[in-house]
């Protein structure tokens, strides 16, 4: 058989000059009749896919509390400045000299990030969240073998973390140990303690909780966990809670990833694109991915000279487009994110105290940015959370995050971001007061939802069992 790289012997099949398909694919490959594709006009095409479009939600069609998830916002302006040409078009492997616009930016955004997270180098490659927690680990596992302290083989994570917490300690080999959260739903100090020992590398935690409650005691944990020799990892997902009042150093913590495409208003869903740098203390920057981006007598370069560098962790240096649209909307805030953070936890407190009567509040506490209630009352009346969330989807509203955290059973996760006003938080009140007394006087007629979108309820065991994923006209 030819390849397509030979000269065709005039063999029939359809080809491209002298080369022809019969000549390096198999016969029985080949097809030898139409294609049987549907003739359709360019205004067919588009009125298509913009229907499809409009079956999908996302946040400039209607209130979106995922929570966990920071579903705010992206401002437009951003998506304009991500598409000049001179970032849009820019070859990754263009010499420094013909890319020093690209590379100012990215050590602009770097210098922001370490003033954000108190923070004293930060790389950029990390491609999401989770690969950033993958690479801060790497980076910590690195540091106790260089030291030559490879007995410590432990990372404790709290009962209510993210499940790529632990995910992303395993992947770097270490071994998972749980501690669980007290009555306050906060990590519990004295059961902490118990946990210590000399082969403890580091605890991994969010702040505030995935319970979106601040963890109190997070200086006394910090002073535990360096007493014991051991680094603290901050998961940034939830420090949309927290801009310009505080920061992952002055917690005491050593390493720290950042969410850009939630924090920083990037797009966020649909499979990404994302970002996740990763931040560390001094005595860890010999440490961080290569190359990182610095300033030498005026000039951007590319550093590759680390001394302990885990090595790159991402193709070229990290998802670009994403770390300008994260740039513009730092310089577009300035001091006021301090303020999206605080109208972040407003709009969560409010929308708490609005709704805990309805619902069980499971730690009836001050919350951040988000807050976690429980639908094990509508669950005893005949309508479990999943059915609350798609009854929530026929009145314009994303449904919160479900059964997360753990801990909560019947859990509804509700983080409003800053971006909703109070007439959108007070039309999400009355829905979900409205489903409560529904499940109340007719749980049956609840389970029919959702009534309204584009598929209406399916059967989620068959759909399971036997997805139906071909196309048949």
């Amino acid at each position: 058989m030819k390849t397509i790289f030979e000269k065709s012997n005039g063999a029939d099949g359809i080809g491209v000059g002298d080369y022809k398909l019969g000549d390096f694919l198999p016969a029985e490959m080949l097809r030898d009749g139409e294609i049987g594709l549907p003739q359709l006009s360019e205004l067919e095409v588009l009125r298509h896919y913009k229907e499809l479009s409009d079956r999908n939600f996302c946040i400039e069609k209607g209130f979106y509390p995922l929570g966990s998830c920071t579903m705010k916002y992206n401002p437009k302006v951003n998506e304009f400045l991500a598409s000049l040409e001179g970032f849009a078009n820019l070859h990754p492997l263009q010499d420094e000299e013909d890319s020093q616009g690209a590379l100012e930016l990215m050590y602009n955004l770097q210098e922001a990030l370490k003033h954000i997270t108190g923070m004293d180098a930060i790389t950029l490659q990390p491609a999401a969240g989770a690969h950033g927690e993958l690479t801060g680990m790497m980076v910590i596992k690195k540091y106790f073998e260089v030291k030559g302290e490879t007995n410590r083989t432990k990372v404790i994570v709290p009962d209510s973390a993210h499940g790529t917490n632990p995910a992303s300690a395993k992947m770097c080999g270490f071994e998972i140990v749980e501690v669980k959260s007290n009555d306050k739903g906060q990590v519990d100090v004295e059961a902490l303690k118990e946990l210590l020992d000399e082969n403890v590398a580091a605890i991994m935690m969010t702040n505030p909780n995935t319970l979106g409650i601040f963890e109190e005691k997070v200086l006394e944990i910090s002073k535990l966990m360096h007493d014991n020799g051991s680094l603290l990892y901050y998961d940034g997902a939830n420090f949309n809670a927290v801009m310009g009042w505080t920061n992952p150093a002055l917690m005491g913590f050593d390493v720290v990833h950042l969410n850009l495409h939630k924090t920083f208003a990037t797009p966020h869903g649909g499979g990404g694109p994302g970002a996740g740098p990763v931040g560390v203390v001094e005595k860890l920057k010999d440490y961080l991915p290569t190359p990182v981006i610095d300033c030498v007598d005026g000039k951007y370069v590319r550093n590759y000279d680390i001394k302990h560098s885990i090595g790159k962790v991402r193709s070229f240096y990290g998802n670009f487009g994403i770390l300008v649209r994260a740039y513009a909307y730092i310089l577009m805030m300035g001091k006021n994110l301090k303020l999206a953070s605080a109208d972040a936890v407003l709009n969560a407190n409010y929308l708490k105290e609005k709704l805990k009567g309805a619902y069980d509040l499971p730690y009836d506490e001050p919350c951040m940015h988000e807050f976690v209630l429980s639908g094990e009352k509508q669950h005893h009346q005949g309508v479990s959370t999943l059915g609350i969330a798609k009854r929530l989807m026929d009145s314009n509203c994303h449904p919160p995050t479900v059964y997360f955290p753990l801990i909560v059973h019947e859990a509804l996760m509700i983080e409003p971001t800053e971006s909703e006003s109070k007439e959108v938080l007070d039309n999400f009140v009355e829905i979900m007061l409205k489903i409560a007394r529904e499940i109340e006087e007719n749980p049956e007629g609840v389970l029919k939802s959702p009534q309204t979108t584009p598929i209406k309820k399916v059967d989620e065991t068959l759909a399971a069992r036997k997805p139906d994923l071909t196309y048949k006209g």
